[in-house]
């Protein structure tokens, strides 16, 4: 990130452009421009199109899915509308959850990875959402009612909260997930000691999410819109290592 984009600015641009999102229930490369109508942003030719918030595609929403990793019964148990295309991974096929577990999701948004580990955690377990964005977390809970009623499980909580400061007690969770979400933080090194804080001793960590092999040019980290695309704010793998060790890991 160059002098000329305060973190500050990122996070109040990642959170707009992700509350169209929640709003709309899709992902529209023009959703980062809050002067943009939502009107304009469900008809606006100049889109991305639908399918990821990493990149246009012609795949549906469960289809491209499907090629991230998630089956097709995961899919077609969630509440309508949690899956809007903004995936990287699965990290929940990956993070080896058991019965009873805490589990957090970092970045949880309308909540599809959290449905996705509570049955797996069941009923004495518990599967803990945290968004920076209001209107992605309502979308959460208002799912959540949903999936109530189709698991019969009380078991999943969203809560509003950046990554960087986590609103979650010291050495209380056990697996830590995040898809394609931590490369949205101008504060990866703070991130990952929040994520070392809540671990319980043990603990360990499922993430799926955008890398590179070397920088990109200084120009394009400077596009708003190729930060909430994901683009931008993805770290160059060998730092992303250098703070995961500093951080405890």
């Amino acid at each position: 990130m160059s002098k000329e984009t305060p973190k500050e600015d990122i996070h109040s641009n990642v959170r707009a452009g992700y509350g169209r999102i929640a709003q709309t229930g899709i992902w529209l490369g023009n959703q980062f421009d809050p002067s943009i109508s939502l009107e304009q942003v469900k008809t606006d030719d100049s889109s991305c199109g639908g399918g990821s918030c990493c990149g246009p595609t012609t795949l549906d929403v469960d289809e491209l899915s499907e090629q991230l990793g998630y089956s097709v019964d995961e899919l077609e148990n969630l509440p309508t509308g949690t899956n809007m295309g903004l995936s990287c991974g699965n990290p929940t096929a990956i993070a080896g959850l058991k019965e009873g577990e805490t589990v957090l999701d970092l970045g949880s948004g309308g909540g599809m990875d959290v449905f996705l580990a509570g049955p797996k955690v069941g009923a004495s377990g518990l599967s803990i959402g945290v968004d920076m964005t209001p209107d992605m977390l309502s979308k959460a809970r208002k799912n959540a009612e949903s999936y109530r009623k189709r698991t019969g499980l009380d078991n999943v909580e969203f809560r509003l909260g950046e990554i960087e400061y986590l609103p979650i007690a010291d050495n209380t969770v056990d697996v830590i997930i995040s898809n394609c979400v931590i490369n949205l933080s101008p504060n990866k090194d703070q991130v990952l000691r929040e994520m070392f804080r809540v671990l319980k001793p043990g603990g360990r960590v499922a993430i799926s999410d955008m890398a590179l092999f070397k920088p990109l040019p200084e120009g394009v980290m400077d596009m708003v819109e190729a930060w909430i695309g994901c683009v931008s704010g993805a770290a160059v793998i060998h730092d992303f290592e250098g703070w995961a060790k500093e951080a405890g890991f």
